[in-house]
């Protein structure tokens, strides 16, 4: 069994990893060719495709009545995508935010996440709920349509650009790069769920925690992947999309259809409305501070994100396993550690729009 399990493990890494070189590589190319932004492209056509790893696993684990893994898929792979990926991304290069991102889509992530807790204080999502999810999945959707549009029409300074010709062959090769790399994807997660949720039941741990942590880990790999790859590559508008894209898919996409499809509904633990959710929330209101402070996120502040990924998942782990350093590590987590890096980060934003704002202004004249 557990010589199985590694051989899952070793060939969902490998077709993870040539996946997403194929997905970054189509859709970049697409882009380029249609004129559409990465950014763009990154909110949707990647987003969609690197979430429906979460999206068959918790279709499967709520059809299974295995609701609590479900959830915790999708919260977990929320936390996971902005401390670990963008922070794994922003180590590997230093990552530059687009202004829509800041200014539209990240409140969106805070919006969505906390309407979702909303609407879980009763325990339960049920089909009502899921269906109102996917329906503002939607309009986000037009949303954006109607963002492209907007940047698209023509002015006076900007008049309009002819758009290019697809040619058949381009089109055909792009998108099998894109197609191979999504189903490279899907079948490399779901070798890696399969696998590591095997070796985590050996443990015994609870199908919350298997959710928050292997699971929410495996289908969150193709987003690990493709938002490194991109940024490596220089797609950094692929790799920050990716991400932001990804949380809003989860959460209207994928919690909405599990939620309407599943018979009962997706049952919501106390532990995840008490400390999980708020944790999820308080994760996407970090990315404001750190996202404005010149529209980039710098190495040393990727490092942040990757440290508090790390005590995030001790904390899971001492709390899983009922040790008494738990409750400790909770408290200086809360009280000590968060409020110190949401001060150092509100310092480092305030500082950087006081430069932004003396490099604008304009020069006293010389006496």
């Amino acid at each position: 069994m557990a010589f199985h399990s590694l051989i899952l493990f070793v060939g969902g890494l490998v077709a993870l990893i040539v996946g997403a070189e194929g997905l970054v590589r189509g859709a970049s190319r697409l882009a380029a060719t249609l004129g559409t932004p990465p950014l763009v492209i990154g909110l949707t056509v990647v987003a969609f495709g690197t979430s429906s790893p979460e999206l068959v696993v918790s279709v499967q684990a709520a059809l299974s009545g295995q609701s609590a893994i479900a959830l915790g898929n999708v919260v977990g792979s929320n936390i996971f995508n902005v401390l670990f990926i963008l922070g794994l991304s922003a180590l590997a290069a230093p990552l530059v935010v687009s202004e829509q991102v800041v200014r539209h889509d990240v409140p969106i992530m805070i919006g969505v996440s906390s309407l979702v807790m909303l609407l879980a204080t009763d325990n339960v999502l049920g089909r009502v709920e899921g269906l109102f999810l996917v329906g503002l999945l939607v309009l986000y959707l037009l949303f954006l349509a109607w963002i492209e549009r907007m940047r698209r029409r023509p002015t006076a300074e900007h008049p309009v650009e002819p758009r290019p010709r697809l040619g058949l062959r381009t089109f055909l090769t792009d998108g099998a790069f894109i197609v191979a790399g999504l189903a490279l994807l899907v079948l490399g997660s779901r070798w890696l769920v399969a696998s590591a949720t095997d070796l985590a039941r050996v443990l015994g741990l609870s199908e919350l925690v298997i959710g928050l942590t292997i699971v929410a880990a495996g289908t969150s790999l193709p987003e690990v992947a493709t938002s490194v790859t991109a940024s490596i590559r220089g797609e950094r508008d692929i790799a920050v999309g990716n991400v932001v894209g990804s949380n809003i898919f989860n959460l209207l996409m994928v919690l909405g259809t599990t939620s309407a499809i599943s018979p009962t509904g997706v049952v919501v633990p106390p532990a995840a409305l008490t400390f999980d959710m708020p944790v999820m929330i308080a994760v996407a209101i970090a990315c404001l501070p750190v996202f404005f402070a010149g529209f980039k996120i710098s190495r040393w502040e990727g490092a942040v994100f990757v440290a508090y990924y790390v005590a995030y998942v001790t904390f899971l782990a001492l709390d899983a396993s009922n040790h008494a350093a738990a409750p400790i590590f909770s408290v200086i987590m809360l009280s000590f550690v968060v409020p110190i890096t949401a001060l150092t980060f509100t310092i480092v934003f305030i500082r950087q729009r006081s430069r932004s704002a003396a490099a604008r202004s304009p020069s006293p004249p010389a006496r």
